[in-house]
């Protein structure tokens, strides 16, 4: 079976709704599981803002762990590791 050519219009759509809904979201102040720590690559429930519009985004355990320096350094911490109370394990 031959593979199927993917129109170059098609996936620049596909991207450009991609990032209009993140930013929507962001807007929001809503992190979703298509958001991954830095450090581990696990679901992200920690956004760091730097002073250069840098973003970091950590998980709750590397969130916790970095917090001291994070907090020196950070423009805004977004903190969403409430949500977490609301998950079964």
């Amino acid at each position: 079976m031959r593979p199927r050519k993917v129109n170059a219009l098609n996936r620049s759509k596909f991207w450009a709704r991609v990032r209009a809904r993140r930013e929507s979201e962001k807007a929001n102040g809503v992190l979703t599981g298509a958001d991954r720590c830095d450090r581990c690559g696990a679901r992200a429930y920690v956004l760091v803002m730097l002073p250069n519009e840098l973003e970091l985004l950590f998980c709750a355990h590397h969130g916790r762990q970095h917090a001291a320096a994070l907090a020196k350094v950070a423009v805004e911490i977004h903190d969403e590791t409430r949500r977490l109370a609301g998950v079964a394990a």
